[in-house]
């Protein structure tokens, strides 16, 4: 192993030369799957070896590498930040990415001060309707690109990137399908742990709680609690909404579950198609693109508000609406904030009850840019 090496084997083997005063950098990607990685760095670094070297280390499971970074204490730099979360693209830098505006346009529809044109909020549109196929994942976005479609092989690969962190901590397989199985048939409903363990295999809910902890520590769920309004936090005993990071991973994992030759075909189209589960995938897109930011709740009173996120030291609520028509008796709660908006499949901005309306792909584009909250 690593840790019982020679200083100058190890030099030999990282290419480090002896006395080379320049900077020098080493790339480990999924360091997790190396057995003991943490000591083998800590040994390298003890022995002098990386004093002038950056090293970056990647993994897709979050819980481990905070459990072994604990264990470099002195080790990690000097630097303010050594620590960085990386998400899939969101949509503005899918936009970006893609080049589907010029700088000028993108700008404009970045600037909260110019209405944009119908044309430019039409092109959003379009944009964001690619965007609920590949989401931020720069494979998917390629086959897309390529191919018109997601290929059976993209999905493939992401369901077992999810199905191997998983069994690498010694989970069975049974039980995640049926909790993932779960987490599509009451996608963005609100459900406990108990309800849950009532419908699958599973004796206990802290099981069904644990694996759930760990699909969001591996970034492919986000649990979005009740909001406590008074206090700014989490409702631990409220219901929670269980929804994936991103909406390819929801195409990847339902492709995976039902086992279909064509799932872009047969699966992924027809969703997005119908109305009423398209607006649960809308919904989730724009909460976890919310909470990579601000930590972002739904508020259960006598009504309920789909998000809301804490900026400011205080809420902002916002309630999506995915549908040609908006109905009054849907915003009874949302309209009792004086500081609430309504995102909606509308293409031009309004008020309806007080509430401000506007695009939905719009207000998701300019929430990176820093642009979406307004004094009241």
């Amino acid at each position: 192993m690593l840790p019982s090496v020679k200083a100058r084997w190890c030099t030999r083997v990282l290419k480090i030369k002896p006395f080379e005063l320049f900077l020098q950098y080493i790339f480990l990607d999924e360091v997790t799957y190396i057995r003991h990685w943490d000591k083998g760095i800590k040994y390298l670094a003890d022995a002098g070896i990386l004093e002038n070297v950056i090293m970056i280390l990647t993994g897709s499971d979050l819980a481990i590498i905070k459990e072994a970074r604990m264990r470099l204490p002195g080790r990690r730099g000097n630097a303010n930040t050594v620590d960085f979360h990386l998400y899939p693209l969101s949509f503005l830098e899918t936009v970006q990415l893609k080049k589907q505006f010029s700088q000028e346009k993108l700008n404009q529809l970045l600037n909260t001060e110019i209405v944009p044109s119908a044309d430019s909020i039409n092109k959003l549109f379009e944009a964001f309707g690619a965007y609920l196929i590949h989401g931020g994942f720069l494979t998917a976005i390629n086959d897309f690109a390529r191919y018109e479609k997601i290929l059976p092989s993209t999905l493939v690969t992401y369901s077992d990137w999810i199905r191997g962190d998983v069994l690498k901590r010694g989970k069975q397989e049974h039980y995640l399908r049926e909790i993932l199985a779960a987490i599509i048939k009451r996608y963005g409903s609100q459900v406990t742990w108990n309800a849950l363990s009532r419908d699958l295999s599973i004796d206990h809910p802290q099981t069904v709680s644990d694996y759930v902890a760990l699909l969001a520590t591996m970034d492919a769920v986000f649990v979005q609690s009740a909001l406590i309004e008074d206090k700014l936090t989490a409702a631990p005993k409220k219901a929670r909404k269980l929804m994936f990071s991103d909406p390819f991973i929801f195409h990847a994992v339902t492709a995976w579950l039902s086992s279909e030759t064509d799932p872009y075909r047969r699966q992924i189209t027809p969703l997005l198609s119908d109305p009423d589960r398209s607006a649960r995938i809308v919904e989730a897109c724009v909460a976890t693109h919310y909470q990579r930011y601000f930590p972002t709740f739904y508020i259960k009173a006598k009504g309920e508000v789909d998000i809301a996120y804490v900026d400011q030291r205080r809420f902002w609520p916002l309630e999506i609406k995915w549908s040609g028509q908006i109905r009054a008796k849907d915003l009874k709660q949302v309209a009792t904030y004086r500081n609430s908006r309504i995102l909606s499949k509308l293409p031009q901005f309004g008020n309806i009850y007080g509430v401000p309306v506007e695009p939905l792909p719009l207000a998701l584009l300019r929430l990176r840019a820093g642009l979406d909250n307004f004094d009241l």
